[in-house]
């Protein structure tokens, strides 16, 4: 399993390729003023519990009751201005016929007892204003909580699919296990199976703060 060797500096990150490696970690992406900024949007947000949220839910059952927020404009161009990366843009425009493209970013909060069962992020199927939902190419995940200690749990688990057992269950392998150390930044492409591992008690009243979401392509 990889774990510290995946990062990559935050220097070489104009040279990285998706095409190359599914998988991009980088530690401190956002500085402390940064990410006090985000940490102060949140507390002003509106946010709905997953229990409010029944789809989701539906999707995702007995992981909690962990809160999604909504991420207004001001710090939404702000978080996509820092996300202009040459990475992102090429792997998006090297899918053909190409008429939209989206993102799909919100804040996420994880107390204790919060998980987020394993999945591979591709569409539920479900239309959007009568129209299949935009496909999504690449997740991202990034930390903003002020402190985080190994032992609270809360790990994002990245697997990578090996071939099929004839007649079983999806046989996965973890190759990354990534701490949600505050100002990193996470994305794979997608469809690539996941997790959240359950935040432990010994979190506390700490919560894990995140923002995540999709670059995403509509097509004809």
């Amino acid at each position: 399993m990889k774990v510290a060797q995946s990062m990559l500096p935050l220097a070489d990150i104009h040279s990285f390729s998706f095409h190359s490696s599914p998988v991009l970690v980088v530690e401190n992406f956002w500085s402390p003023d940064e990410r006090r900024y985000f940490r102060e949007k949140m507390n002003r947000a509106s946010w709905k519990s997953l229990s409010d949220l029944p789809n989701v839910r539906e999707d995702f059952p007995n992981s909690g009751n962990w809160a999604k927020g909504e991420i207004g404009p001001e710090e939404g161009r702000r978080f996509l201005s820092r996300l202009e990366l040459p990475c992102i843009r090429d792997y998006i425009e090297s899918f053909p016929n190409i008429i939209g493209r989206h993102v799909g970013f919100s804040y996420y909060s994880y107390s204790a007892g919060d998980c987020l069962l394993t999945h591979d992020d591709t569409d539920q199927g479900r239309l959007v204003e009568g129209r299949r939902a935009p496909q999504r190419r690449i997740a991202v995940v990034t930390y903003f909580h002020e402190e985080w200690q190994p032992d609270w749990g809360g790990e994002l688990i990245i697997y990578e699919r090996r071939a099929d057992r004839a007649g079983g269950l999806i046989n996965l392998m973890p190759t990354h296990c990534i701490e949600p150390c505050s100002g990193s930044l996470v994305m794979f492409t997608v469809p690539r199976f996941h997790r959240v591992c359950r935040v432990d008690p010994t979190a506390g009243q700490h919560r894990r703060l995140s923002i995540a979401g999709w670059f995403m392509t509509e097509h004809g």
